[in-house]
């Protein structure tokens, strides 16, 4: 499954642009093209609101930020807290991918004590990878993601003379399995403001930003079109092959046994660089949370690389802990506490244009108050679905997970006001009061 996030800057990079695509593949039956260019709009809306605020307010810790000065800083918390844990659910999936493409040449990798150790071994050096400071991450990163593109890229070309186009349009929808489907789908085009939480560490983020969100919107859609496009065009269709890791037999099929390793070791190694990329950002937001006090201010300590310590070992520990979870679950779960989240930043966008309507915008989506309502609208109508076809397991565990969050807030407080902790507040951070009247 594919799943690009971009974060460019001249003075300290972190670019993942991966193709996992591997797992495109994973519902079941033929999806309806109608509905991916819905949800691939949705994901440009999202990424559209990130631009926008990601430069109104270019601080370490993103979308906190944004709804602090919308909502307050109670509910800035719980962004922050079910954002993290909902990243941190995510990271957690990417070792366990890993393994499953070299459970096939190392069978002991399948399960058991070596299954265990190699995850921990695995999460260690990726993580020690983020201590050593986002430049490394960032060439790691974009190295991957060339790596990882390149035999999609091949296959299709060699594939042109066997496409059918007809075969582009059959479809099923009796066959789908609408949870599993909508999940996926919705994993794989969101997480467009991970950004955000490091903005404090881009150069010209007012430049910077909205350019790298544009050139990744472009990559996710070309990444995902153009190998569906080559699998389902250039081979006879048959459904019950199409499970996760079927692009490696297409490129079988297409190009040879040579390929299909290709394409195996660009889909292995592209988890490694969405697990480095996706912790960045989690640690930089729990960074971002301690300069505005919302955190302790040990979170906000950084390490001789520059990097949010704290953070990184927070996050790594959680990746440790839920890694035993299933594939489907984990996807479904953190899809579950980012639709609270990104509810949450709609609310913010709208109000803080009808509230702060002078406040700089270095990048401002040419729309008014009403625009903004409605562009809000289809990925608001998204989420409900994809909130309501959840299960009663993830429910329950995501619900849970929000009302730790809604406690949580309080104690950290009352942590504070007894002087039990030590906090503090950046006396350089942005005041949008004052930036609203210049």
């Amino acid at each position: 499954m594919q799943k690009l996030r971009n974060s460019l800057t001249n003075k300290q990079t972190s670019s993942p642009m991966f193709n996992n695509a591997e797992y495109i593949g994973l519902e079941e039956g033929s999806s309806s093209p109608k509905l991916d260019s819905y949800m691939e709009c949705t994901g440009g809306g999202e990424a559209l609101i990130t631009a926008e605020m990601g430069t109104m307010f270019p601080l370490n810790g993103g979308y906190v930020v944004w709804v602090s000065s919308a909502l307050g800083p109670y509910w800035g918390f719980q962004i922050g807290w079910m954002k993290w844990l909902s990243g941190v659910i995510d990271n957690a999936l990417y070792p366990v991918l890993f393994l499953d493409y070299l459970k096939s040449t190392i069978p002991a990798l399948g399960g058991g004590l070596p299954r265990v150790i190699a995850i921990l071994v695995l999460t260690a050096l990726l993580t020690y990878m983020n201590y050593r400071g986002l430049t490394i991450v960032g060439w790691v990163a974009m190295l991957l993601g060339v790596f990882s593109l390149l035999p999609f890229v091949f296959m299709g070309f060699i594939a042109i003379p066997k496409l059918e186009p007809s075969r582009w349009f059959v479809v099923d929808m009796d066959s789908v399995d609408w949870n599993l489907y909508l999940n996926t789908l919705f994993w794989n085009l969101n997480y467009w403001d991970s950004v955000s939480t490091l903005a404090g560490e881009m150069e010209n983020p007012s430049r910077t930003l909205p350019k790298a969100l544009f050139y990744a919107f472009i990559l996710v859609v070309s990444g995902y079109i153009f190998p569906l496009l080559v699998g389902t065009g250039a081979i006879p269709l048959d459904r019950d092959l199409w499970s996760d890791g079927y692009f490696s037999e297409i490129a079988k099929m297409i190009g040879g046994v040579w390929l299909r390793s290709w394409v195996q070791g660009a889909s292995a190694l592209s988890n490694m660089g969405m697990f480095v990329a996706e912790m960045s950002s989690d640690s930089f937001q729990l960074q971002g949370m301690a300069e505005r006090g919302m955190l302790p201010a040990f979170f906000g300590k950084r390490s001789q690389y520059g990097t949010p310590l704290t953070g990184i070992l927070f996050s790594a520990s959680g990746v440790i802990l839920l890694s035993w979870l299933s594939f489907q679950e984990i996807v479904a779960a953190e899809n579950f506490l980012y639709c609270f989240g990104m509810l949450m930043e709609f609310i913010a966008f709208v109000k803080l244009r009808m509230k702060y309507p002078a406040a700089s915008r270095p990048f401002k989506i040419p729309v008014g108050t009403a625009g903004a309502m409605l562009m809000c609208l289809p990925p608001t109508l998204l989420i409900f679905v994809v909130l309501a076809f959840a299960s009663l397991k993830v429910m329950v565990i995501s619900i849970s997970a929000v009302i730790i969050g809604l406690v949580l807030e309080p104690c950290v407080m009352y942590t504070e006001k007894k002087r039990w902790l030590r906090f503090c507040v950046n006396s350089h951070l942005l005041d949008i009061h004052v930036t609203d009247h210049q």
